[in-house]
C-alpha cells in the first residue's frame, strides 16, 4: 500500500502537475529513469512479498504489446525468480495432506524443486506401484501449496482491496473502470487458484476439450494422491515455449511456434469459451514427437499445464467477441463499434457516431501493421491521433462484463508470447484466417444478416419520400438542429480556459496590489495576498480536475 500511495503521487506530481506549470518537456525527459526505478522497486517487492504480487508482476512482464521496455526488462526474472521453500516444510503439509508419511505415498520424491511458484512448487516424484497401476502412469509431478499462503493471498488482497477504493475516488479512473468489482473478480480466481481440487477438475475438464485436437495436450490427474493442498500430475515436462534455442535444436521454427499458439488460444477464447488464463512460459511446453506417436502429420504439439486460472466465457459474450474479431479482420470501424456494444464493454446510450470515425481512421492508418511496425512509426502520429480522440475515448461510458479481466490477460499474454517468439509477429496474420474460418462456420448467420439488412434498405428506401417531407417542414418552421459533439466538447474547454484565465488575471491583481498596500497597510496587503491563493488554485488545478469530467 505504501508502494501504490508513493508511485501514485509520484505519477500526479510529474504527469499533471509540473506539465500545468509549463515543465512538461522536464518531466518527460526523466520518464524513461522513473520506469525503469519503478519496476526495479517493484521486482524487489514482489520477490520479497511473494504471493499474489508476483503475478502481478509475471502480468507486467508479458504486456511487450503495450507497456515499455524499461518496465517488462525489470520485470522479466520474474517469471523464475521466487525463492523455494525447504523440502522439510513441503514434507510436513504432504504427510499431513494425504495423511501418510511421504515414502509411503510415493515410491521416490525429489526434494530439489523442479519449480518455484508463487502460490506453491513442483517436485518430480515417482508413485507407489499399487497407484501406478490404478492411474496408468508413474512419473508424476506434485504440486505443493506453499505453506501459509492463505493467510499471504488474504492480506494482498485486502491490500489490493485497499488502493481499489483509492483508485475509485478518482474520477478519471472510476468513470471509466469499476476497479473494485475487477479486484473482486480477481479475488476470486486467486482463491480458486489456492485450492487444488479445483484445479484437478479442470485440469479434466480442459483435457476433455482439447482430446480431438493433436495441437494440445494435457496431463491426467493421479487423484489418489491430490488434496486441496496437494496436486499429483503426470510428468509431461518438456521444452519451454519461449526456449527458442531448445525450439531450434529440436528442429522447430519459433515463427510457426508462434502462430500456432496465436491459432490454439483464439479457439480457446472464442470457439471453446473455456480458455486458459494464465499462459506465461512457465505453463506452456512445446512436446517433439516421437516416431509412431499417434499424432497425425504433427511433429510437435503445446503442453498445457497449472489449471488454477482458467476463465469460462458465456455463449452470448462469445458470439460478440467472434463478430469484433471478424470487424477487426475487416478494418470495420462501424462493425467493430457495434461488437463493442453487444458485448456490454459500451453502455448501449452511448453516442458511437464519433467512436465509430475513431476507429476507422484507425484502422485506415495503423490497421494490418505488427507490433514490430507499430515501434517504427513516428511517435508523433501516435500523440496527433491521442489528442484528438482522447477525451472521445475518456467521455465513452464503458464498463467490464464478467470474466473480461481473465480474457484480456489471455490475450495479453499471448500476444506478448508470440511477438517473444517471433519479433516480426503480425497479430493481424493471426486474426484474418480466423476470422475467414468463423465467417465460414457462420454462413447461416451471415445469410440471416444480409437478408436483415436487405429488408432495411427497403424499408428505408419506402420511407424517403416522407422523410424529405419532413425535413422540409421542419426547415420551414425553423426547427433544424444541429448536434456536434466535437464542438461542444471544445466550446466547453474553451470556456474552462477563459475562466482559468481570468482567475490568472485576478490572481496577478491581488498579488502586486498587497504588494503595494502592504507599505500603507500591513494587514489589508497580507489579506490580499492570502486572498491571491484561492484564484491561483483554481487556475493550476482546474484543468486536472475537469480532465476526469
Amino acid at each position: 500500500m505504501r508502494f501504490a500511495a508513493r508511485h501514485m503521487l509520484q505519477a500526479w506530481w510529474f504527469e499533471l502537475f509540473l506539465p500545468r506549470l509549463g515543465f512538461g518537456a522536464l518531466a518527460a525527459r526523466g520518464r524513461p529513469t522513473r520506469m525503469q526505478a519503478i519496476a526495479r522497486r517493484f521486482h524487489v517487492l514482489a520477490v520479497d512479498l511473494g504471493g499474489l504480487m508476483i503475478k502481478v508482476g509475471q502480468f507486467m512482464s508479458s504486456r511487450l504489446d503495450v507497456l515499455p521496455p524499461e518496465i517488462t526488462d525489470q520485470l522479466a526474472g520474474l517469471q523464475d525468480e521466487v525463492p523455494p521453500v525447504g523440502f522439510d516444510a513441503i514434507r510436513a503439509l504432504t504427510e499431513a495432506e494425504l495423511g501418510v508419511p511421504l515414502d509411503t505415498a510415493y515410491a521416490s520424491f525429489d526434494p530439489q524443486p523442479l519449480a518455484a511458484a508463487s502460490l506453491g512448487q513442483a517436485h518430480r516424484a515417482r508413485l507407489a506401484d499399487a497407484d501406478a497401476q490404478i492411474s496408468g502412469f508413474a512419473e508424476v509431478v506434485v504440486k505443493v501449496q506453499r505453506p501459509g499462503i492463505d493467510e499471504i493471498v488474504d492480506v494482498d488482497l485486502s491490500a489490493l482491496r485497499r488502493v481499489a477504493r483509492w483508485l475509485s475516488r478518482v474520477d478519471l479512473v472510476s468513470r471509466r473502470v469499476d476497479t473494485r468489482a475487477l479486484v473482486e473478480e480477481f479475488a476470486v480466481t486467486s482463491l480458486e487458484e489456492i485450492d487444488y481440487l479445483h484445479e484437478a477438475a479442470a485440469a479434466e475438464r480442459f483435457a476433455q476439450n482439447v482430446a480431438g485436437d493433436a495441437r494440445v495436450n494435457a496431463p491426467e490427474v493421479a487423484w489418489e494422491r491430490t488434496t486441496r493442498r496437494v496436486l499429483t500430475l503426470r510428468d509431461v515436462t518438456a521444452i519451454k515455449i519461449n526456449d527458442v534455442d531448445a525450439l531450434r535444436a529440436a528442429g522447430i521454427d519459433p515463427a510457426d511456434v508462434a502462430r500456432d499458439f496465436a491459432a490454439v488460444m483464439f479457439d480457446q477464447l472464442f470457439v471453446d469459451g473455456y480458455f486458459h488464463a494464465d499462459p506465461h512460459p512457465g505453463n506452456i511446453f512445446v512436446t517433439p514427437h516421437a516416431p509412431g506417436m499417434d499424432a497425425g502429420d504433427r511433429a510437435w504439439s503445446f503442453t498445457f499445464i497449472d489449471f488454477g486460472m482458467m476463465g469460462e466465457i458465456p455463449a452470448t459474450l462469445r458470439r460478440g467477441l467472434r463478430r469484433a474479431i471478424i470487424a477487426a479482420a475487416a478494418r470495420d470501424g462501424a462493425g467493430l463499434v457495434a461488437a463493442i456494444q453487444e458485448v456490454g464493454a459500451l453502455l448501449p446510450s452511448a453516442d458511437t457516431a464519433e467512436l465509430e470515425r475513431a476507429m476507422t481512421q484507425l484502422f485506415a492508418r495503423f490497421g494490418g501493421m505488427g507490433f514490430a511496425e507499430l515501434q517504427r512509426v513516428d511517435p508523433r502520429e501516435f500523440r496527433d491521433f491521442g489528442v484528438e480522440f482522447g477525451d472521445l475515448a475518456r467521455s465513452m461510458p464503458f464498463q467490464l462484463p464478467e470474466n473480461f479481466l481473465l480474457l484480456v490477460r489471455a490475450v495479453s499474454l499471448t500476444s506478448g508470447m508470440c511477438s517473444a517468439l517471433d519479433p516480426g509477429f503480425n497479430i493481424w496474420d493471426a486474426v484474418e484466417p480466423y476470422a475467414a474460418k468463423l465467417l465460414r462456420d457462420e454462413g447461416g448467420n451471415s445469410l440471416r444478416d444480409l437478408g436483415s439488412r436487405a429488408l432495411a434498405t427497403v424499408t428505408s428506401a419506402v420511407s424517403l419520400p416522407q422523410r424529405f417531407d419532413e425535413l422540409a417542414s421542419r426547415i420551414e418552421d425553423g426547427r433544424i438542429a444541429v448536434n456536434s459533439p466535437r464542438l461542444d466538447r471544445r466550446l466547453t474547454v474553451l470556456e474552462r480556459t477563459a475562466r482559468r484565465v481570468v482567475s490568472a488575471i485576478l490572481f496577478a491583481a491581488l498579488l502586486i496590489g498587497g504588494i503595494l498596500l502592504r507599505e500603507t497597510d500591513a494587514v489589508f496587503g497580507a489579506v490580499l495576498m492570502w486572498a491571491s491563493a484561492v484564484p491561483l488554485l483554481h487556475a493550476v488545478f482546474a484543468g486536472w480536475i475537469n480532465r476526469g469530467r
